[in-house]
Protein backbone atom coordinates (compact mmCIF):
# COMPACT_ATOMS: atom_id res chain seq x y z
CA UNK A 1 0.00 0.00 0.00
CA UNK A 2 1.34 3.33 -0.85
CA UNK A 3 -0.30 7.27 -0.88
CA UNK A 4 0.21 9.57 -3.95
CA UNK A 5 -1.53 12.84 -2.87
CA UNK A 6 -3.49 11.27 -0.07
CA UNK A 7 -4.74 8.41 -2.56
CA UNK A 8 -4.33 5.24 -1.48
CA UNK A 9 -2.85 2.60 -3.97
CA UNK A 10 -2.63 -1.07 -3.58
CA UNK A 11 0.75 -1.14 -5.17
CA UNK A 12 2.89 1.77 -7.58
CA UNK A 13 1.88 0.47 -11.12
CA UNK A 14 -0.98 3.05 -12.90
CA UNK A 15 -2.29 2.91 -16.07
CA UNK A 16 -0.58 5.72 -18.33
CA UNK A 17 -3.88 7.69 -19.83
CA UNK A 18 -4.91 6.68 -23.54
CA UNK A 19 -4.49 3.13 -22.96
CA UNK A 20 -7.21 0.94 -22.60
CA UNK A 21 -9.08 3.87 -20.96
CA UNK A 22 -12.15 4.87 -23.49
CA UNK A 23 -14.38 2.84 -21.70
CA UNK A 24 -15.46 2.27 -18.13
CA UNK A 25 -15.20 -1.03 -18.49
CA UNK A 26 -11.83 -1.22 -19.98
CA UNK A 27 -11.03 0.68 -17.05
CA UNK A 28 -12.50 -2.05 -15.01
CA UNK A 29 -10.76 -4.95 -16.54
CA UNK A 30 -7.17 -2.80 -16.31
CA UNK A 31 -8.25 -2.78 -12.04
CA UNK A 32 -8.97 -6.33 -12.28
CA UNK A 33 -5.78 -7.47 -13.60
CA UNK A 34 -4.09 -5.57 -10.76
CA UNK A 35 -3.10 -1.97 -11.58
CA UNK A 36 -3.06 0.06 -8.38
CA UNK A 37 -4.73 2.66 -10.17
CA UNK A 38 -6.40 3.56 -13.54
CA UNK A 39 -6.23 6.88 -15.94
CA UNK A 40 -8.72 7.59 -18.34
CA UNK A 41 -8.30 8.57 -21.83
CA UNK A 42 -8.06 12.56 -22.17
CA UNK A 43 -11.22 14.00 -22.03
CA UNK A 44 -11.80 17.28 -24.04
CA UNK A 45 -14.79 19.88 -24.28
CA UNK A 46 -15.90 18.53 -27.21
CA UNK A 47 -16.00 15.77 -29.05
CA UNK A 48 -12.97 14.83 -31.49
CA UNK A 49 -12.41 12.45 -34.29
CA UNK A 50 -8.28 12.55 -34.18
CA UNK A 51 -6.08 12.45 -36.75
CA UNK A 52 -6.78 10.02 -39.70
CA UNK A 53 -5.05 6.89 -40.53
CA UNK A 54 -1.89 5.23 -39.93
CA UNK A 55 -2.26 6.94 -36.97
CA UNK A 56 0.00 4.55 -34.58
CA UNK A 57 2.96 2.14 -36.03
CA UNK A 58 5.39 0.04 -34.05
CA UNK A 59 8.98 0.51 -34.56
CA UNK A 60 10.51 -2.36 -32.98
CA UNK A 61 12.43 -0.68 -30.04
CA UNK A 62 8.76 1.51 -29.44
CA UNK A 63 5.59 3.10 -31.14
CA UNK A 64 4.86 6.15 -32.74
CA UNK A 65 1.39 7.52 -32.59
CA UNK A 66 -0.46 10.73 -33.46
CA UNK A 67 -4.17 10.28 -32.37
CA UNK A 68 -4.69 13.45 -31.93
CA UNK A 69 -6.87 13.00 -28.82
CA UNK A 70 -10.41 11.63 -29.94
CA UNK A 71 -12.90 11.57 -27.21
CA UNK A 72 -16.43 11.77 -26.82
CA UNK A 73 -16.35 15.27 -24.97
CA UNK A 74 -16.98 15.01 -21.17
CA UNK A 75 -20.89 15.07 -21.24
CA UNK A 76 -20.65 11.40 -22.81
CA UNK A 77 -18.30 10.50 -21.13
CA UNK A 78 -19.32 10.79 -17.84
CA UNK A 79 -21.11 7.36 -17.67
CA UNK A 80 -18.28 5.63 -18.46
CA UNK A 81 -16.22 7.51 -15.80
CA UNK A 82 -18.97 6.47 -13.14
CA UNK A 83 -18.53 2.85 -14.34
CA UNK A 84 -15.08 3.23 -13.73
CA UNK A 85 -15.60 4.50 -9.88
CA UNK A 86 -18.26 2.31 -8.76
CA UNK A 87 -16.88 -1.00 -10.32
CA UNK A 88 -12.77 -0.89 -10.42
CA UNK A 89 -12.16 -1.10 -6.66
CA UNK A 90 -9.68 1.14 -7.43
CA UNK A 91 -8.37 5.07 -7.52
CA UNK A 92 -9.52 6.53 -11.08
CA UNK A 93 -7.84 9.59 -12.43
CA UNK A 94 -9.13 11.21 -15.07
CA UNK A 95 -6.85 12.69 -17.68
CA UNK A 96 -8.71 15.70 -19.05
CA UNK A 97 -7.63 18.69 -21.91
CA UNK A 98 -8.90 22.07 -23.34
CA UNK A 99 -7.17 24.89 -24.65
CA UNK A 100 -7.90 27.57 -22.45
CA UNK A 101 -7.94 27.73 -19.02
CA UNK A 102 -11.61 28.01 -18.63
CA UNK A 103 -11.99 24.88 -21.18
CA UNK A 104 -9.89 22.76 -18.95
CA UNK A 105 -11.88 24.28 -15.77
CA UNK A 106 -15.31 23.48 -17.62
CA UNK A 107 -14.32 20.32 -18.37
CA UNK A 108 -13.15 19.49 -14.67
CA UNK A 109 -16.29 20.72 -13.29
CA UNK A 110 -18.22 18.62 -15.80
CA UNK A 111 -16.68 15.08 -14.75
CA UNK A 112 -16.28 15.91 -10.90
CA UNK A 113 -20.27 14.57 -10.44
CA UNK A 114 -18.32 11.49 -11.36
CA UNK A 115 -16.42 11.47 -8.60
CA UNK A 116 -12.77 10.72 -10.19
CA UNK A 117 -9.88 10.48 -7.42
CA UNK A 118 -7.69 12.81 -9.01
CA UNK A 119 -7.08 14.95 -11.97
CA UNK A 120 -4.49 14.70 -14.39
CA UNK A 121 -3.84 17.65 -16.79
CA UNK A 122 -2.71 16.69 -19.98
CA UNK A 123 -0.36 20.02 -21.55
CA UNK A 124 1.76 17.80 -23.15
CA UNK A 125 0.00 16.04 -25.78
CA UNK A 126 2.81 16.54 -29.22
CA UNK A 127 0.39 16.47 -31.58
CA UNK A 128 -2.80 17.82 -31.10
CA UNK A 129 -2.78 21.14 -32.80
CA UNK A 130 -3.79 24.46 -30.13
CA UNK A 131 -3.54 21.31 -27.39
CA UNK A 132 -0.84 19.67 -25.31
CA UNK A 133 2.81 20.51 -25.52
CA UNK A 134 1.32 23.62 -27.61
CA UNK A 135 0.36 25.01 -23.99
CA UNK A 136 2.88 22.70 -21.73
CA UNK A 137 5.89 24.21 -23.22
CA UNK A 138 4.43 27.99 -22.47
CA UNK A 139 5.62 27.63 -18.40
CA UNK A 140 2.97 30.73 -17.36
CA UNK A 141 -0.23 28.99 -19.38
CA UNK A 142 0.96 25.80 -17.32
CA UNK A 143 1.28 27.91 -13.86
CA UNK A 144 -2.39 29.84 -14.71
CA UNK A 145 -3.89 26.69 -15.85
CA UNK A 146 -2.94 24.51 -13.02
CA UNK A 147 -4.28 27.72 -10.74
CA UNK A 148 -7.37 27.67 -12.50
CA UNK A 149 -7.98 24.00 -12.32
CA UNK A 150 -7.39 23.35 -8.61
CA UNK A 151 -9.18 26.62 -7.76
CA UNK A 152 -12.07 24.94 -9.02
CA UNK A 153 -12.04 21.11 -7.71
CA UNK A 154 -11.24 20.18 -3.91
CA UNK A 155 -9.55 16.77 -5.02
CA UNK A 156 -5.88 16.55 -6.36
CA UNK A 157 -4.42 17.69 -9.59
CA UNK A 158 -1.99 16.20 -11.45
CA UNK A 159 -0.12 17.87 -13.96
CA UNK A 160 1.78 15.69 -17.09
CA UNK A 161 4.52 17.17 -18.37
CA UNK A 162 6.14 17.25 -22.19
CA UNK A 163 9.82 16.02 -22.52
CA UNK A 164 9.93 18.55 -25.64
CA UNK A 165 11.19 21.36 -24.48
CA UNK A 166 14.64 23.00 -23.29
CA UNK A 167 14.44 22.59 -19.66
CA UNK A 168 10.95 20.42 -18.59
CA UNK A 169 11.79 21.29 -15.03
CA UNK A 170 11.00 24.67 -15.53
CA UNK A 171 7.64 23.54 -16.85
CA UNK A 172 7.50 21.48 -13.55
CA UNK A 173 7.94 24.53 -11.34
CA UNK A 174 5.31 26.31 -13.15
CA UNK A 175 3.13 23.59 -12.20
CA UNK A 176 4.32 23.32 -8.62
CA UNK A 177 3.57 27.33 -8.38
CA UNK A 178 -0.04 26.57 -9.64
CA UNK A 179 -0.30 24.31 -6.68
CA UNK A 180 -0.40 21.24 -8.91
CA UNK A 181 -0.49 18.29 -5.71
CA UNK A 182 2.31 16.11 -8.77
CA UNK A 183 3.27 15.98 -11.45
CA UNK A 184 3.51 13.18 -14.12
CA UNK A 185 6.75 12.69 -16.33
CA UNK A 186 6.89 12.55 -19.31
CA UNK A 187 4.62 12.27 -22.30
CA UNK A 188 5.30 11.04 -25.65
CA UNK A 189 8.76 12.17 -27.52
CA UNK A 190 8.26 14.12 -30.86
CA UNK A 191 8.81 11.57 -33.64
CA UNK A 192 8.46 11.17 -37.01
CA UNK A 193 8.94 8.27 -39.52
CA UNK A 194 9.20 8.07 -43.52
CA UNK A 195 8.31 5.26 -46.23
CA UNK A 196 11.50 5.10 -48.28
CA UNK A 197 9.97 3.65 -50.95
CA UNK A 198 7.36 6.87 -51.87
CA UNK A 199 9.03 9.33 -49.56
CA UNK A 200 5.57 9.70 -47.91
CA UNK A 201 5.50 10.34 -44.16
CA UNK A 202 3.67 6.97 -42.62
CA UNK A 203 1.80 8.59 -39.89
CA UNK A 204 -1.75 10.06 -41.40
CA UNK A 205 -0.26 13.58 -39.41
CA UNK A 206 3.12 13.26 -40.40
CA UNK A 207 4.79 13.03 -36.92
CA UNK A 208 3.88 12.00 -33.30
CA UNK A 209 4.83 11.10 -29.99
CA UNK A 210 7.58 7.83 -29.63
CA UNK A 211 6.48 6.16 -26.68
CA UNK A 212 7.84 2.25 -25.45
CA UNK A 213 11.14 1.35 -24.36
CA UNK A 214 12.81 3.87 -26.55
CA UNK A 215 12.00 6.54 -24.37
CA UNK A 216 12.92 5.17 -21.13
CA UNK A 217 16.40 7.01 -20.31
CA UNK A 218 14.18 10.52 -21.26
CA UNK A 219 12.15 9.68 -18.74
CA UNK A 220 14.57 8.12 -16.10
CA UNK A 221 16.80 11.82 -17.01
CA UNK A 222 13.23 13.84 -16.76
CA UNK A 223 11.95 11.76 -13.49
CA UNK A 224 15.56 12.54 -11.55
CA UNK A 225 15.92 16.08 -12.55
CA UNK A 226 12.46 16.98 -11.50
CA UNK A 227 12.79 14.78 -8.45
CA UNK A 228 16.05 17.57 -7.32
CA UNK A 229 14.21 20.38 -7.88
CA UNK A 230 10.17 20.05 -7.19
CA UNK A 231 8.96 19.43 -3.53
CA UNK A 232 5.89 17.40 -5.00
CA UNK A 233 5.65 13.89 -5.89
CA UNK A 234 6.72 12.90 -9.34
CA UNK A 235 4.80 10.14 -11.14
CA UNK A 236 6.77 8.41 -13.68
CA UNK A 237 6.01 6.95 -17.06
CA UNK A 238 8.00 6.01 -20.42
CA UNK A 239 9.43 2.70 -21.16
CA UNK A 240 8.48 1.25 -18.58
CA UNK A 241 8.18 -3.42 -19.47
CA UNK A 242 9.78 -4.56 -16.41
CA UNK A 243 10.11 -4.73 -12.24
CA UNK A 244 13.36 -3.81 -13.12
CA UNK A 245 12.10 -1.00 -15.36
CA UNK A 246 10.04 0.49 -12.47
CA UNK A 247 12.54 0.43 -9.52
CA UNK A 248 14.86 2.21 -12.02
CA UNK A 249 11.94 4.83 -12.19
CA UNK A 250 11.33 4.96 -8.75
CA UNK A 251 15.20 5.11 -7.37
CA UNK A 252 15.33 8.23 -10.07
CA UNK A 253 12.94 9.34 -7.36
CA UNK A 254 9.22 8.08 -8.81
CA UNK A 255 6.54 7.62 -6.40
CA UNK A 256 4.63 5.66 -8.36
CA UNK A 257 4.46 4.28 -12.21
CA UNK A 258 2.73 4.51 -14.93
CA UNK A 259 2.61 1.80 -17.55
CA UNK A 260 1.01 2.14 -21.23
CA UNK A 261 3.07 0.67 -24.27
CA UNK A 262 3.73 -2.14 -22.41
CA UNK A 263 -0.39 -3.07 -22.50
CA UNK A 264 0.22 -4.20 -26.02
CA UNK A 265 2.34 -7.49 -24.21
CA UNK A 266 -1.03 -8.26 -22.38
CA UNK A 267 -2.84 -7.46 -18.86
CA UNK A 268 -0.83 -9.50 -16.52
CA UNK A 269 1.97 -6.56 -16.82
CA UNK A 270 0.36 -5.17 -13.57
CA UNK A 271 0.88 -7.94 -10.99
CA UNK A 272 4.27 -8.95 -12.82
CA UNK A 273 5.86 -5.79 -11.82
CA UNK A 274 4.38 -5.74 -8.67
CA UNK A 275 5.64 -9.23 -7.77
CA UNK A 276 9.25 -8.31 -9.05
CA UNK A 277 9.36 -5.15 -7.20
CA UNK A 278 8.04 -7.16 -3.77
CA UNK A 279 10.90 -9.48 -4.29
CA UNK A 280 13.03 -6.84 -4.93
CA UNK A 281 12.35 -4.76 -1.98
CA UNK A 282 12.97 -8.58 0.18
CA UNK A 283 15.55 -9.25 -0.93
CA UNK A 284 17.14 -6.07 -0.29
CA UNK A 285 15.22 -5.42 3.04
CA UNK A 286 14.16 -2.75 2.47
CA UNK A 287 10.98 -1.29 4.90
CA UNK A 288 8.76 -1.21 1.75
CA UNK A 289 9.04 0.58 -1.78
CA UNK A 290 8.98 3.89 -0.08
CA UNK A 291 13.00 3.05 1.29
CA UNK A 292 13.66 3.44 -2.47
CA UNK A 293 12.14 6.85 -4.11
CA UNK A 294 15.14 8.68 -4.95
CA UNK A 295 17.57 6.22 -3.76
CA UNK A 296 19.92 7.13 -6.67
CA UNK A 297 20.22 10.82 -5.31
CA UNK A 298 21.93 9.57 -2.54
CA UNK A 299 24.33 7.78 -4.93
CA UNK A 300 27.06 10.63 -5.90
Amino acid sequence: MIKVTGIELENPTILAAGIMGTTGASLVRVAKEGAGAVVTKSIGPEPKEGHKNPSMIDLGYGFLNAMGLPNPSYPDFKNELAIAKKESGTPVIASIFGGTEEEFVDVALGLLEAKPDAFELNVSCPHALGYGASIGSNPDAVESITASVKDAVDIPVWVKLTPNVTDIVTIGDAAQRGGADAVVAINTVKGMAIDIESGYPILGNRFGGLSGKAVKPVAVKCVYDLYTALDIPVIGVGGVYTWQDAIEMIMAGATAVQIGSAIHEGLDIFSSITSGIERFVAKKRYNDITDVVGIAHERI
